[in-house]
Formats: C-alpha cells, structure tokens, sequence
C-alpha cells in the first residue's frame, strides 16, 4: 500500500477550514489575521508573514482556530525553510573581542622627517627651474586646441508591441447557452474563489497581476474576490462597470442572462 503523500502546511490549514466549515472571513475574525494573509499562508505563500518568527506564530494561531495540532505544522515548516535558528554563543565573541589586536599609532616623526625633504626638494627644484628660464620654448600643451567631442548618436527604441485587449478574448470565447465569467488582475494579484450552481469548487487560490481565469457553467457561478479593487470582471463577453474599491472583499453570483440582470452581492 503506498503512503499518501503529506499535505503541505497552507493545504493542511485550508483543508481543515473547509472541514470545519468556516470561511476565511470567520476566521480572520477570530484570530485577528487578515484575510489576504490567510489566503497566502493558505497557498504556501510565507512572504506576506513579515519573517520566520511571525509566521510559525500565525500557523499556530490558524492551526487553532480550525482544530489542529500546531506542533506537527511548526516542525514541517522549519524543515521546509531551513530549520530554526540556532542561537549564537556568547564565549566567542567576547574572545575574539579580548584578542583583537590594539591599533597601531601613526608615527608622526617619520611624517614630519618626510615633509620636511619635500619641502627642500621643492625649493631646490624652483631655483633650478628659475635659473634656466627666459629660454622662450613655448608650451606645446598651452598652444594645443582641445579637440571637439563627438557627440553620442541618439538611440532608437522599438516601440512596445500592445497587448491583447482581455475584453476580446472574453467576447470570442463566451457561448450563448451557457453562463461564462473571465476574472482578470489587471491592477494588481488577488485571491479568488469559484463555484458553479451546484456549490461545486472550480478555483480557489492567488490570481497574479496579469492573469486570467475563465469559468463556465450552464446556470450559475458564484464567485468571491478577496481584493475586488484589482480585478476585471467579464460576464458573458461583457465588461462589469462596477468601480471596487482596494481592498475590499466581494461576493457575486452570474446566469447566463446576465449583466443585463446582474445579482451580484457586496
């Protein structure tokens, strides 16, 4: 019999909310984690934790809210990023700080016996130079015009090819029967959520800034969005002018009769 493979820590988190029954909402409520992290820790994203420290900390607390033991997940973390950092000992330090070598003074009779023959030399050198002058030898530098400089040619840049209109290809691929949603991150990433009528899981993750994800279904899909504000909607080839705000989470539902009898929810 072949061992399941062991889930990773944000899949363990996620499965055992689902379990449960909560949303990422209910819990971001009770454990006073916002959502966007929930949703990356969720997705094995640590980056939005703001360190190690803080993220074991976080997995403890989701670990918690939805019922699982946070010792197992804490180790797996730690041995999937390195192990926790052993503490530094103090004996060393205060060695090597006994050891370091006093610095060295500098040796200002030696500066001084220095300066003083450059000085003389100097001296010396401008009587030389005073009593051989008058010899009328022009100065082939002073005479010498500076050559002009050439000025750099201007660089030609290509121009940017445009990229593809996400209204187009939502328009081409949109069926007449059938109930068809595109989400785009055109402003920045977000996380989403989508079901079909049936309550039925389609997608549930991060959207980067960038991407797209078309969903069909024949009579409804309903669809959260953890930052609406960076997010395109387009329903049955039609662009959503509903202007969200960053950072705020929405829940809308869409038929294939839609956006003429949109029911989307706030």
């Amino acid at each position: 019999m072949v061992e399941e493979e062991r889930p990773s820590v944000g899949r363990a988190l996620q499965r055992a909310r689902i379990d449960a029954g909560l949303t990422v909402d209910e819990v971001s409520s009770s454990t006073r984690v916002r959502s966007p992290i929930v949703h990356a820790i969720e997705q094995d994203d640590f980056s939005r934790c703001g360190g190690d420290v803080y993220a074991r900390g976080h997995i403890r607390t989701l670990a918690r809210a939805v019922g699982l033991d946070p010792a197992p997940l804490v180790a797996q973390y730690d041995g999937e990023h390195g192990g926790r950092p052993a503490p530094t000992p103090a004996a060393p330090l205060f060695e090597a700080e006994r050891i370091r070598p006093e610095r060295r003074r500098p040796n200002w009779t030696a500066a001084m016996v220095a300066a003083i023959v450059a000085v003389i030399g100097f001296v010396g050198f401008t009587l030389f130079s005073g009593e051989d002058g008058g010899t009328g030898t022009k100065d082939p530098v002073a005479g010498s015009s500076p050559s002009p400089k050439a000025e750099p040619s201007p660089t030609k840049t290509k121009p940017a090819d445009p990229k593809p209109d996400p209204a187009d290809s939502a328009i081409a691929g949109a069926p007449k029967n059938k109930v068809t949603v595109m989400v785009s991150a055109a402003d920045g990433r977000s996380w989403i959520s989508a079901k079909d009528h049936n309550g039925r899981l389609m997608f549930d993750g991060l959207l980067e800034k960038g991407e797209s994800k078309s969903f069909t279904d024949k009579k409804q899909i309903n669809l959260v969005l953890g930052d609406a504000g960076a997010i395109k909607l387009f329903v049955n080839g039609k662009e959503i002018k509903d202007e969200f705000k960053p950072g705020t989470v929405e829940r809308l539902s869409y038929t294939k009769d839609d956006p003429e009898s949109d029911t989307g929810v706030g």
